[in-house]
């Protein structure tokens, strides 16, 4: 499992202004403690952190990973930001020959084994989860026609675009081979290259998603934590 948390979260400024995002408490624990016992729940033991922006206080908050039953890796971007697509990139030798990937503001309270299974059973190098969202919590981004993703752009919407990106993937490392190593640029553009060359599957999410993205989002969250 490859988590991307490497960038700078200006929209929750002041909050991150010295702390990463993953660092914001929630219900009274860090947003990475509770993504994690999330995944643990699911089988999943090993994640690797792509970080950036102050990632070295999360290196130092979570450490191997013991406290919270995991292994934890980290790939830090270095002298730059490498965005989304490139920190993952970079990530790619401690990542195994297929490997889940999370956006690190999201908590995605599904289970996971069945979105592994249909990747398996698609024979497609990657997996795009998405969730119905006719523009209710954001806008809508996804062509979806129940087995794979007709069409992902961010940029340019259609209105056959009833769904969105629900913040969990599954990829082969060959996807991104041909895509620059230490320079920035973002999954999403992976992601839209492989619809458009019909490799990339879809598996639909009925259980919204949570994102700490927003103050709007972290207040959300912690009224669904509070309640478990």
């Amino acid at each position: 499992m490859a988590i991307l948390a490497g960038g700078r979260a200006t929209r929750l400024r002041p909050l991150t202004e010295t702390q990463p995002k993953a660092l914001i408490k929630i219900s009274g624990e860090p947003f990475l403690t509770h993504q994690l016992r999330l995944l643990r729940s699911q089988g999943i033991r090993r994640v690797v952190l792509c970080l950036g922006y102050l990632g070295e206080k999360i290196q130092k908050e979570f450490g191997t990973g013991t406290q919270d039953g995991m292994k934890i890796d980290y790939s830090f971007d270095g002298p730059q930001l490498l965005g989304t697509g490139g920190a993952l990139k970079r990530a790619l030798p401690l990542l195994p020959n297929e490997f889940f990937v999370l956006y690190g503001d999201s908590y995605l309270p599904i289970n996971y084994s069945p979105v592994a299974a249909e990747f398996r059973d698609s024979g497609k190098p990657g997996l795009m989860t998405v969730f119905k969202n006719e523009n209710r919590w954001d806008t809508s981004n996804v062509e979806f026609d129940g087995k794979k993703i007709r069409r992902y752009d961010k940029k340019n919407r259609t209105e056959a675009m009833r769904y969105i990106d629900y913040g969990l993937g599954i990829l082969r490392p060959d996807v991104l081979a041909n895509w620059p190593d230490n320079q920035p640029f973002d999954l999403a553009d992976v992601y839209q290259k492989l619809a458009e060359n019909d490799q990339l599957a879809g598996f639909e999410v009925t259980q919204r998603f949570y994102e700490i993205g927003s103050r709007k989002g972290l207040a959300e969250l912690a009224a669904l934590l509070d309640k478990s």
